[in-house]
């Protein structure tokens, strides 16, 4: 019965929950620092008062979103910036990478990298959004109709999406594929 203990079992459940956690909560602290030095600090802004509700939706503690505030007007916040990328992946569907970063050369250049281990490349500006629509909250909806994926091909998206999902800087990643329009917070 080595091995079968019920405190293992919890203790390796919340490594994983807790990981989960972890990198939502990292998302949304960096996006409340981002709107909270384009609104300076204003917890009434709207663009603010909409990250944190959705982070208090994603069970975020009070005190984190309070740090992430005053990160977002202190100087020593560093400059945040939301960058998109556009790309193509299997089948040919349609990928905005919406990230959120404060060296623009190095998140490209480690996107570019993610993207090649998988196949693919990362396009031009505009080349990807015509079939998506943005939204005033700055989210992406894809454009009807959205494409079928299956196969070998479904497989490889979803290799792709959770590679792009688990790099620190993507915020949200979103498709034109039937079932998996959007990752990520």
């Amino acid at each position: 019965m080595a091995g079968h203990s019920k405190w293992a079992q919890i203790k390796r459940h919340k490594a994983v929950t807790d990981a989960v956690k972890s990198r939502v909560f990292s998302r949304y602290a960096r996006l409340i620092a981002l709107e909270s030095r384009k609104g300076a600090g204003n917890a009434n802004a709207p663009s603010l008062a909409a990250v944190i509700a959705r982070a208090k939706a994603a069970n975020m503690p009070k005190d984190n979103i309070e740090r992430a505030i005053a990160k977002g007007v202190s100087k020593e916040g560093g400059d945040l910036e939301q960058v998109v990328y556009e790309a193509y992946g299997p089948a040919g569907i349609a990928i905005v990478i919406d990230a959120l970063t404060d060296s623009r050369n190095r998140t490209t250049q480690e996107l570019k990298h993610l993207l090649s281990k998988n196949g693919v490349e990362l396009a031009a500006p505009g080349a990807a959004l015509w079939a998506f629509t943005k939204s005033p909250d700055g989210s992406f909806t894809p454009n009807e109709p959205l494409a079928e994926v299956a196969g070998d091909n479904e497989t490889k998206l979803g290799e792709l999406l959770s590679t792009l999902d688990e790099h620190d800087d993507v915020q949200t990643v979103y498709t034109n594929a039937r079932g998996y329009e959007s990752t990520g917070s």
